[in-house]
């Protein structure tokens, strides 16, 4: 059984940051999804605050973790451990608010388009990175590391299978020029949001598999 103690030492502040920048992460994810509702609802918000919000939030916290490490005893092989889990858990939020940036672009080419089986992938991949990361705290074996991994990942081809459809129905259907570069876009975000989740579940599993 894995557990995080070898790599942090007994000061919970390390799990208290991580397991705060993943719920950023997860809490832009939910923003976007509100933001896409009041889209529907014809309802066009006028900034991204709560979108710069998360992200500066996520920053300050990776940048204190930093920090931290710096005060803490940690052999330099566990460090970049953490620091890359770090900065793979803020270019969630950071992604995501690229997203909110176009939308708010061109919100009229977003008439008669749907995002829900999108947004749902990405709530759960969200979902999922956070769950992993709480995981951490308690302790993770190799065994649990991987299948919470495979549920990610699996989540991740049916996002890439989905996009696929999606760029098939925008390149054939009848769309103006604008519409398909904003769009064509806007999938290329959404894909890789999911894919900075992945990156995070990928360097847990790495961890679990190596302090088992």
């Amino acid at each position: 059984m894995f557990s995080i103690r070898k790599l942090i030492g007994r000061d919970e502040k390390f799990y208290d940051l991580l397991e705060a920048s993943a719920q950023q992460a997860d809490t832009s994810v939910h923003q976007l999804i509100g933001l896409l509702q009041k889209l529907e609802q014809h309802d066009t918000p006028e900034n991204l605050e709560q979108f710069a919000h998360s992200r500066r939030e996520d920053k300050r916290i990776t940048q204190e973790l930093t920090e931290q490490l710096s005060k803490t005893f940690v052999t330099p092989f566990e460090r970049e451990d953490i620091q890359e889990l770090a900065a793979a858990l803020y270019k969630i939020p950071k992604t995501v608010e690229k997203i909110g940036e176009r939308i708010l672009i061109c919100p009229e080419d977003l008439a008669g388009q749907s995002f829900g089986k999108q947004v749902e992938l990405l709530d759960q991949a969200a979902e999922m990175v956070l769950a992993m990361v709480k995981q951490l705290r308690h302790g993770i074996g190799a065994r649990t590391a991987r299948e919470m991994n495979a549920k990610l990942q699996g989540i991740e081809g049916d996002a890439d299978k989905l996009e696929l459809e999606r760029l098939r129905d925008l390149f054939k259907g009848d769309h103006a020029a604008k519409q398909i570069i904003f769009l064509h876009d806007l999938y290329g975000l959404l894909e890789k949001v999911i894919d900075r989740c992945r990156d995070a579940g990928n360097i847990i599993v790495q961890v679990a598999l190596k302090y088992a």
